[in-house]
């Protein structure tokens, strides 16, 4: 066993800084960390990309066709520019003030330190239920394979084996991130080459035409009303492309690599969830099931793809193993972050010599197993739970990172104006602007019956995070 090295500053004063400098070289620890430096340019740009394709693309976005037609394609462009908004601003903060946890140290020098250990534990919260949520999705794709192997122990399998990966480095998450994102990207790529030659007419028996996009009661025939509603679940598929500012701090150059990795998000919202959700509606009728069981496999079956169920379930399992294999190294960063400032207990300061925080990650992955024996025991009334208290956590994260920016925006152009090298686009009105509108989702979540318990229960989070703060507080008081 690899005997652990504690990061500089453990059982001293909370670090307030806003965060390490830039790394000597490849492989260097991380200033004042203990992280290594073990992800390359490359990893960073796959990990940006792989966070905004999961399952939710591939499977999810079939019931948002469902319930507005081929008019979902507007509000994946809606949620779409949101989204892109909101990780601009992030963008400006991380190149602007390098730092360790990014938009929780962010939040913390903004809003105070309240805010900031209250998006850093939701946001920790939010990662360990994915933990358990996508190796249960993961489990019950297995077995359509292997039909006779248990759901729990598939699922504690797949955890275990992305879990010791994660023990392994930085690196090694990267490397096994970079391929699952390389897999899934290639996937998307062949999709809408394929689905460009139907639609073309060049696809054998294809008669071409964007005739389906009004042929079953119009483009929007649910009404307006249904289209705006579908923008609540479709922001929920973009989260993950906030991930790479987290990963920046183990990487040698994390001011260009974010940079680079964000400039290139509007191209991939545009070109993986816009066009590929407007080849499902314009090749297949949106009123079809086979859409909101699975979009693509809908699609590749028009297309009279051999196989294109079982193609389409690989494909979603490597979608799943990404985003489990995220959630693994975000919480356990985002944990490990946390103790900076002493926001967690100085114990999962302790990294490994390889510079991994180990007892942060075991400490995610050990509520995502108990998680996952819950799905088994309780999957009516427990796990039901965990995935309905975690469903809105994104959208207040994304809600503090759009404010925090705002704030620290005029304290960097009073102060600091050479750090601004990459700047929130329209600064002041369209960073209002986009506060406004995700307060606008958050709120239509709350009222509408789909989404009206995630919000609730999401709320209850929200208030035992703050509970727990205000109990911290006195006790260190007192």
């Amino acid at each position: 066993m690899t005997t652990g090295t504690t990061a500089s500053g453990a059982g001293a004063a909370p670090d307030t800084s806003p965060g390490p400098q830039a790394p000597a070289g490849p492989g260097a620890a991380a200033a004042g960390t203990g992280l290594r430096t073990g992800l390359k340019r490359r990893h960073l740009q796959l990990i940006a990309l792989g966070g905004v394709i999961g399952a939710g693309l591939f499977v999810g976005s079939g019931v948002v066709i469902r319930s507005a037609g081929p008019a979902a394609v507007v509000s994946f462009l809606a949620a779409g520019g949101l989204t892109v908004l909101i990780m601009r601003m992030l963008a400006e903060m991380t190149v602007a003030r390098p730092a360790l946890g990014s938009f929780y140290a962010h939040v913390r020098e903004a809003l105070g330190h309240r805010a900031g250990f209250t998006v850093g534990w939701l946001y920790w919260y939010f990662f360990v239920v994915v933990v358990a949520v996508e190796a249960v999705a993961g489990g019950r794709i297995i077995r359509l394979w292997l039909p006779g192997a248990p759901l729990w122990a598939v699922s504690l399998v797949l955890m275990a084996l992305l879990t010791a990966t994660n023990l392994v480095s930085a690196r090694a998450y990267g490397e096994f991130e970079f391929w699952f994102s390389s897999v899934k990207v290639v996937a998307i790529v062949v999709f809408l080459f394929l689905g460009a030659l139907y639609v073309l007419g060049l696809w054998p028996a294809a008669s071409g035409g964007l005739s389906q996009l009004t042929a079953h009661g119009g483009f929007a025939p649910e009404g307006v009303g249904a289209v705006l509603a579908a923008v609540v679940p479709c922001v929920g598929f973009f989260t993950g492309a906030e991930i790479v500012t987290v990963a920046a701090a183990e990487s040698a150059e994390p001011e260009r690599a974010v940079a680079g990795a964000i400039r290139s998000i509007v191209l991939r919202v545009v070109a993986f969830y816009v066009l590929s959700v407007f080849v499902v509606v314009a090749v297949v009728p949106w009123t079809s099931k086979a859409i909101e069981v699975s979009p693509y496999a809908a699609v590749l079956d028009r297309l009279a793809v051999p196989a294109a169920g079982t193609v389409m379930n690989a494909i979603v399992l490597i979608a799943v193993l990404s985003c489990l294999n995220s959630a693994l190294y975000t919480s356990s960063r985002m944990l490990f972050a946390l103790t900076r400032n002493g926001d967690a207990p100085r114990g999962f300061t302790k990294v490994s010599a390889s510079g991994v925080p180990r007892r942060a990650l075991l400490a995610g992955t050990s509520v995502g197993y108990l998680s996952v024996v819950a799905a088994w025991l309780s999957p009516d009334v427990v796990f039901s739970f965990l995935i309905n208290s975690y469903g809105a956590i994104a959208l207040f994260v994304y809600l503090a990172i759009a404010v925090a920016q705002l704030r620290m925006r005029r304290g960097l152009e009073r102060d600091e104006p050479a750090r601004l090298t990459l700047r929130m686009w329209g600064y002041p009105w369209l960073s209002r602007l986009t506060i406004a509108l995700m307060a606008l989702v958050i709120g239509a979540m709350a009222v509408l019956p789909d989404s009206r318990a995630q919000f609730w229960l999401s709320l209850l989070t929200l208030g035992v995070v703050l509970a727990a703060y205000e109990i911290r507080r006195r006790v260190r008081r007192g």
